[in-house]
């Protein structure tokens, strides 16, 4: 077996059809840089759906860490199980979507978890259909770019609304206001401030503080939450018993013990597998841009990275946490920020990262979250999940925001945008959908579905991640 690569050449693995399998620290080696951001900020940061999963899904805090537990796992299987040479992450923006289809679509947590096995059955379909036949961007090249903003836009609404509503108890805005809004503020003055940016290239320090992505924002969460009396820290000892709570969580979830979902139920989700897959396919080619852009500065290692097999890939994930544990939108191609973190270190040179899988291995800690057993450091952060949610959604609306005012510039469109993500943040997904096609074709026209007047860039979606 192969484990020194060759110049030139892809790193070495076991090969099982058109996919890869790579043993950690036989393949991949390890990078300590990558190991201690991961524990840190990729395990936080898994945890942050704990809060919906708790509220309005009827689960435990500890079935909901070992839900959690699980994605990270599955999403590690990207690179472990499939050879993806990208750091995965979730389908942020089509988080608020998928929340207010299923907790308004549920009425209980059973019928909630099989809307979810619903969604990620369609999604997943969707995927290997079009990985296997290559149609996906021919698909997304019909989509005009009008409803493509409208999609992004849409997301960037229902995420506001999602952080925003006042008639949410469980929001942090609600639970933690003063710690919230600090947090809130300050991740948004480090990500997107411009003032902040011109004083970060000047100084060397400022730089390293917002390298450190969301950490400083739940630090500063944790200190004022702590001192105005909004959190209480109850630390337990002890490991997390995963195999009780994966019992207990396989009878609440999964559709082999609550049954599967009716058709009607996959029939209403068609529409948001659709929506989430033109957010997927952005992510596909933003990935696929970045390494094309980073490989002439490493040509000691070839990245093979094929878009067919993404789509495979991460249609098999979707499948496999539909049955264990169904929550849709946990199961993405990429997380920008981490992508840009490893491949800059790769591109550094050798010496830095023998192979791009040292660097995206570590920092999904070889595929086993160890941060997520370990009780005092997840009752630690357990108060601070509602803001790591809001932080996420904050960042993921903004950030598509931005990117939705830029795929339209004639000014009809934009309007015929706004009005179609306004549909898709308000409605149901069908509803929205036919809202939005109904509002392009009357006020823009049916000639914006021809793909010759398309051009040829993509829109691409945030993820939640230090950029």
């Amino acid at each position: 077996m192969l484990t020194v690569r060759r110049e030139g050449e892809v790193q070495p693995g076991i090969k099982w059809g058109p996919f890869v399998f790579r043993i950690p620290f036989i393949h991949a080696r390890f990078a300590l840089p990558e190991f201690l951001q991961g524990i840190c900020v990729a395990g936080a940061t898994g945890l942050a759906l704990v809060p919906v999963m708790t509220a309005s899904f009827g689960l435990s805090f500890e079935e909901a860490v070992t839900m959690a537990m699980f994605h990270t796992m599955l999403i590690a299987s990207a690179w472990l199980f499939f050879g993806d040479p990208v750091a995965p992450g979730w389908l942020t923006p089509a988080l608020p979507f998928i929340f207010a289809f299923v907790l308004g679509g549920g009425n209980s947590p059973e019928e909630q978890f099989q809307l979810m096995t619903a969604l990620s059955l369609n999604f997943a379909a969707l995927l290997i259909i079009l990985g296997i036949t290559g149609f996906g961007a021919k698909l997304v090249a019909w989509v005009p770019n009008v409803l493509k903003g409208g999609i992004i836009l849409g997301a960037a609404v229902a995420a506001f609304i999602r952080i925003f509503d006042p008639n949410d108890a469980a929001s942090a805005l609600n639970l933690t206001p003063i710690a919230a809004v600090s947090s809130l503020a300050l991740c948004m003055f480090l990500t997107f401030s411009k003032p902040f940016q011109r004083q970060a290239a000047q100084m060397p320090w400022l730089a390293k503080i917002a390298g450190l992505g969301l950490l400083p924002a739940f630090v500063v969460a944790g200190i004022v939450g702590y001192f105005t009396g909004e959190m209480e820290f109850n630390i337990r000892s002890g490991l997390l018993d995963v195999p009780t709570h994966a019992a207990s969580l396989w009878d609440k979830a999964s559709p082999l013990v609550i049954g599967w979902p009716d058709m009607s139920m996959f029939l209403a989700a068609l529409p948001l597998a659709f929506i989430t897959y033109i957010l997927f396919f952005g992510d596909v080619v933003t990935g696929e841009e970045m390494i094309k852009n980073s490989q002439p500065m490493r040509p000691d290692e070839k990245l093979d990275v094929n878009s067919n097999r993404l789509h495979m890939s991460t249609g098999i994930r979707n499948a496999a946490m539909a049955v264990v544990a169904p929550f849709f939108g946990t199961q993405g191609v990429l997380w920008t920020g981490i992508q840009v973190i490893v491949l800059k270190r790769w591109a550094s040179g050798r010496d830095k990262m023998d192979s791009i899988f040292d660097g995206i291995s570590a920092y999904y800690v070889y595929g086993f979250p160890v941060l997520f057993i370990v009780l005092p450091i997840v009752t630690l952060l357990q108060p601070l999940l509602p803001i790591a949610l809001a932080v996420t959604l904050l960042l993921t609306g903004f950030a598509c925001a931005t990117l939705a005012l830029t795929t339209v510039t004639d000014t009809t469109e934009r309007g015929a945008m706004v009005l179609t993500a306004m549909a898709f943040a308000l409605f149901d997904p069908w509803t929205g959908l036919l809202a939005g096609l109904a509002t392009i074709l009357v006020v823009v026209g049916p000639h914006v579905f021809s793909v010759k007047k398309q051009t040829p860039e993509e829109p691409t979606s945030a993820e939640a991640a230090p950029d």
